[in-house]
C-alpha cells in the first residue's frame, strides 16, 4: 500500500465536513423520529409542541458547527486571515519610497 502525501490542513477540514454531514444525517433522522412520535401521540395536552425544543437547540448547534466549517469563522482562520492582511500591508509599506 503506497503512503499519500496530504495536506494536513485540507485533510483536518475534509475530516471535519465529513463528521458534520454525519451530524446533520442523524439530526435528521432524530428529529424526523421524534416529530412523527409527537404526531403519533396526545399533542392535544401541550401547547408548545416537545421536539420543538431539541430541534430548536440541536438545530442551532448544528447551524454554528456548519458555518464554522463551511464559513471559517473559527478563530484560528480569523487570526490567519489578520496575519496575511498584516503582512500584505507590511509590503505594500516597504515597496513605497
Amino acid at each position: 500500500m503506497e503512503t499519500i502525501d496530504r495536506n494536513p490542513q485540507l485533510w483536518r477540514q475534509a475530516k471535519a465536513r465529513a463528521k458534520f454531514k454525519s451530524h446533520l444525517l442523524t439530526y435528521l433522522f432524530v428529529n424526523v423520529l421524534l416529530w412523527t412520535i409527537w404526531a403519533l401521540t396526545g399533542r392535544e395536552a401541550d401547547p408548545i409542541p416537545w421536539p420543538l425544543w431539541a430541534t430548536a437547540f440541536w438545530g442551532l448547534s448544528l447551524a454554528y458547527r456548519g458555518f464554522c466549517i463551511y464559513g471559517d469563522l473559527r478563530w484560528d482562520n480569523q487570526v490567519e486571515r489578520e496575519y496575511e492582511q498584516l503582512l500584505r500591508q507590511q509590503e505594500q509599506q516597504e515597496l513605497r519610497p
